[in-house]
């Protein structure tokens, strides 16, 4: 996937730093939802936010990347900050929040990392003050139960906030990555393509993304937890939007054209 994807200094994107985990002790809940990659696309986490209300689900993670590709950064931001939403930075979230050219973001082609370019050069100039100290603020991960399951919420993984864990990655890395952690549930983002799978004892959970599917599916996608009598049901939630309206946004705001028609392709 990463052919042409820039050299990741990982001194700034992801090894786990101690001093910005969350310490805070989450009481345990029988159901939550988990929110991921909303990129600035403010719609669709309105959209998400109502379908959790809707179904009663008190309580809700954000796994990061409020940021980027869209048109809605402060609003996004904001709404997350009012809601009291537990959340940790995505890589987007990282490079923004330090006034960084790189958000180590990995691209296919030349052409899609000038794109990405632009869209970090316009996220800079338009995420105010106010939003870059609140996503400075953000922690690594999260740790929190659901029941009495353990689950590690992270963006990438947690090695790395910009490692992508596609579904038909080798199963002998999910081993390793299960052998090294202390919770039964792992639940990231950041490939945008949600995916549900045990290794090693551990489940994954790729929650896609609210804001910038890239399933072929364009509805807004969210994870929700339930505990069970021996762990925790996932199921990978779809929303509807205007993403019409979204796509318009963007091709007028001065974000690249061409993510106007990805968020409707969901590519």
């Amino acid at each position: 996937m990463c052919l042409v994807a820039p050299l990741i200094d990982l001194f700034r994107f992801a090894s786990v730093d101690v001093t910005t985990h969350a310490v805070a002790v989450i009481p345990d809940a029988e159901t939550v939802a988990v929110i991921t990659d909303v990129h600035a696309n403010l719609p669709a986490l309105e959209a998400a936010l109502a379908r959790i209300d809707e179904l009663g689900i008190a309580r809700v993670y954000c796994g990061g990347d409020l940021v980027g590709y869209g048109p809605h950064p402060n609003e996004v931001c904001a709404l997350i900050a009012e809601r009291g939403i537990p959340t940790i930075y995505g890589n987007y979230d990282y490079a923004i929040a330090r006034d960084l050219d790189d958000c180590g973001c990995a691209y296919i082609t030349a052409h899609d990392r000038e794109l990405g370019q632009q869209s970090v050069i316009w996220t800079l100039a338009h995420t105010d003050a106010g939003s870059k100290a609140f996503l400075r603020e953000l922690a690594f991960d999260l740790r929190f139960s659901v029941g009495a399951t353990g689950v590690h919420l992270v963006h990438g993984s947690p090695r790395k906030v910009n490692e992508y864990l596609f579904e038909d990655k080798p199963a002998s890395l999910y081993e390793r990555l299960a052998a090294a952690e202390s919770d039964r549930v792992l639940v990231f983002g950041h490939t945008h393509k949600p995916w549900v799978r045990e290794y090693g004892g551990v489940l994954f959970v790729n929650c896609g993304s609210v804001g910038k599917p890239k399933d072929g599916d364009s509805r807004g996608a969210f994870a929700i937890l339930t505990a069970t009598q021996t762990g925790v049901e996932v199921t990978i939630e779809r929303v509807e939007y205007d993403a019409e309206a979204v796509a318009r946004e963007v091709a007028a705001s001065g974000l690249p054209a061409e993510y106007a028609d990805k968020l409707l392709a969901a590519a």
